[in-house]
């Protein structure tokens, strides 16, 4: 799929001066600002100009998406030497993903899947060029996926990370053991289901934000993550805010631009 790039903020700007010299009509005017800004697929319409907006491509939401129409997103994504986060991936997903682009990355507990247009992410998946620092820590094991999906988004956006696992409340002692670490990072995410106690924990340990993950692990009164988040939400730390049950990719992503933007 070859595709024109977004226009420049140079473009935007003379079309704009020109609409008022009365050189451009309204409609023009629409019609130049909408051009190569959105890559209309057959089944998506691909924001192509949220990198310019936002600072970030467009990520993909796999569920409900056929393998052809993953492909074909991700197609027109590396066309304007975007970066691809896709969330949510199956492994048939992944594995036909995968068969189209050799260099994309498939991250089966955090199931996600991404691909550099520049290939150049390394074996271990990281960012050799990576700014700020994003600490992911889960209460027990079982918040992995989530934790994972977090630290994905998050490398994804150019952030070192480091994942600190099963360090609940139920054994402090493995919290205390990891806190120098953690205390260096500029956001920390804590993933953490059952009754959500460890984000308050860590909150009373570090200088940065701590965005919160409630998790849909534990038994009937957990309901399935909404006693944590429940007990989240009225954290007495000051410095934790929470995101959506099981929302990985939210903490990771507001992690990831508290990071950069720490520096």
């Amino acid at each position: 799929m070859s595709m024109p790039p977004p226009p420049s903020s140079a473009e935007l700007n003379h079309w704009i001066e020109r609409f008022q010299r009365g050189e451009l009509s309204a409609a023009a005017l629409l019609a130049e600002l909408t051009r190569a800004q959105t890559a209309n697929l057959e089944h998506t319409q691909v924001d192509l100009d949220r990198q310019r907006r936002c600072g970030y491509p467009e990520v993909v939401y796999s569920p409900g998406k056929s393998d052809w129409a993953l492909i074909q997103i991700a197609e027109a994504l590396l066309a304007q030497r975007q970066r691809v986060l896709m969330t949510r991936i199956t492994p048939e997903q992944a594995a036909a993903v995968t068969a189209a682009f050799p260099a994309a990355r498939h991250n089966a507990v955090g199931r996600t899947l991404r691909i550099d247009p520049g290939a150049t992410l390394e074996s271990t998946g990281e960012n050799n060029n990576a700014t700020g620092r994003v600490c992911v820590v889960t209460a027990g094991t079982t918040d992995l996926p989530v934790a994972e999906e977090a630290r994905d988004t998050a490398a994804w956006m150019g952030c070192e990370t480091t994942l600190f696992s099963d360090i609940g409340v139920a054994g402090p002692q493995r919290l205390i053991s990891r806190l120098a670490d953690i205390q260096t990072a500029d956001a920390v995410v804590v993933a953490a289901g059952m009754e959500g106690a460890l984000p308050s924990v860590v909150g009373g340990y570090v200088r940065c934000p701590v965005i919160a993950v409630p998790t849909s692990v534990g038994y009937g009164a957990a309901f399935g993550g909404l006693a944590a988040l429940l007990g989240m939400l009225n954290s007495c730390a000051a410095n934790v805010t929470v995101v959506n049950i099981d929302a990985g990719f939210k903490a990771g992503y507001i992690a990831g631009l508290i990071a950069r933007r720490s520096l």
